[in-house]
């Protein structure tokens, strides 16, 4: 990694914005920012979209404006217990310090009538990448993603602890190392960030193998080509996917394949054998991404509340990317209580929504695609 660290460079970049329109999904007319900056070698971004107003300015509000647990329990048919999940523990990896995350977990708790999380009662706990309390500095783009993840793997299993492990930055060295104390002291880890492939990645895909472990990863919100860590065979890469709120479940165009979720064959990796019975066609023996999905458009983005200012706002935003579908995916399974790793994924033991309507780079189709893999967790 020492070669690759020396090569980086100051982080800059103009944050992009996405017109994110999708007739029928819950806000239509939608744009959206990435919270964090484009990636330089040897660091990632992570992978949060907020939306924005007409002048691109992040909208915050008072009150909710995202899509609510209940809304998404119910799409996905969801357990809507306030002990789901219970027994288990998600590790959240992020770059630098969210100070208010505790106090903003308790606010959408409030909010949704979700149990409180905290450290008083023993489900939160948040330290640095070494398992200590000194942490990293604030940073605004991160502590909005931190929250995106933190309060939507506390809704979709309530009863679990999170575990928040903040990396000293985001480069590679330091998140990798807030990977391997996550990885020790809970059951799953959700990972919402990535970067550009690159030569020697493989390398690193040592630090997302633990016995028990379940990991999940963002594809990405750049449609193709595939990101890493994402395209690890180790990980569950999590794409994205638009919901349309006005459509029956039974309508396939209920749920879409996103236009801008990560996906793709990998130029580095190889498929584990578990994908290679599934997807060999699309990608010879090469790593294919994502492995399954869940909603991520920020045209049917989340409510998340956060009050570290973001460019001067601070409160409801509504969010997406598959920073939100990662998390989401890491809730469900702890509250399924099993190892969900490759053989889980494309074994029997989830009942999948198969999205056949959308395009990426690539088009959603009938069984695993690049678009939405084997698609959404539904039941």
């Amino acid at each position: 990694m020492s070669k690759l660290l020396a090569t980086a460079v100051a982080l800059t970049g103009v944050v992009a914005v996405f017109a994110v329109g999708t007739g029928g999904a819950a806000n239509e007319h939608a744009a959206a920012a990435a919270v964090c900056p484009a990636a330089v070698v040897g660091f990632a971004h992570c992978h949060a979209l907020v939306t924005v107003d007409a002048r691109g300015n992040p909208y915050a509000s008072t009150s909710p404006t995202g899509l609510s647990p209940a809304t998404i329990k119910s799409v996905y048919g969801f357990a809507t217990s306030g002990t789901a999940g219970a027994g288990k523990t998600i590790a959240i990896v992020d770059a630098y310090d969210a100070p208010t995350a505790e106090a903003d977990l308790g606010v959408f708790s409030s909010q949704y009538g979700l149990p409180a999380c905290t450290t008083a009662n023993g489900c939160f706990a948040k330290v640095n990448q070494s398992g200590g309390t000194s942490y990293p500095r604030k940073d605004a783009g991160w502590a909005l993603e931190i929250s995106l993840d933190v309060q939507w793997a506390h809704a979709i299993a309530p009863g679990a602890k999170i575990l928040l492990v903040e990396a000293s930055s985001n480069s590679f060295a330091n998140l990798l190392a807030a990977e391997d104390y996550a990885k020790a002291h809970a059951d799953y880890v959700s990972n919402s960030w990535g970067a550009s492939e690159f030569s020697g990645e493989s390398s690193y895909d040592s630090h997302f193998v633990q016995s028990g472990v379940g990991f999940f990863v963002s594809s990405g919100d750049a449609g193709l080509p595939a990101e890493y860590p994402s395209a690890s065979p180790n990980v569950i890469s999590v794409g994205g996917t638009t919901l349309h709120l006005g459509l029956p479940q039974s309508d396939p165009g209920f749920e879409t394949g996103w236009s801008s979720g990560g996906g793709g064959c990998s130029a580095y990796e190889t498929a584990n054998a578990a994908q290679l019975a599934t997807s060999r066609s699309l990608c010879g023996t090469s790593r294919a991404t994502p492995d399954v999905s869940l909603d991520a458009d920020p045209a049917s983005g989340v409510s998340v509340y956060d009050t570290v200012r973001y460019q001067g706002q601070s409160g409801w935003f509504t969010v997406g990317g598959t920073s939100a579908s990662s998390p989401m995916w890491a809730g469900r399974s702890a509250v399924a209580g099993a190892v969900v790793n490759a053989a889980y994924v494309y074994g029997n033991s989830i009942p999948y929504r198969d999205i056949t309507i959308g395009n990426n780079g690539a088009p959603c189709m009938a069984g695993y695609d690049l678009c939405t893999g084997r698609g959404s967790w539904n039941g």
